[in-house]
């Protein structure tokens, strides 16, 4: 069993957030590559955090953007 690490791109509402994961590879399961708990967790608190606009928690998580329109 290996891994590599992997940006995954989070977006809620204005917000976008890159997440550091670890995806795990097996050579012997159908299911690889596939996330720790850890990391899925992580990711849902980002996403939460993004949508309640509580910057404080996200960004200790993951590195944050604010997305605005440049041209209708």
């Amino acid at each position: 069993m290996n891994s590599r690490l992997h940006t995954k791109m989070i977006h809620e509402g204005k917000y976008m957030a890159e997440v550091e994961v670890s995806f795990i590879n097996t050579n012997n399961d159908d299911w690889s590559p596939y996330l720790s708990l850890d990391d899925a967790l992580k990711i849902d608190k980002v996403r939460e955090a993004l949508k309640n606009d509580d910057l404080s928690i996200a960004k200790g998580l993951a590195k944050i953007y604010i997305i605005s329109e440049v041209a209708a």
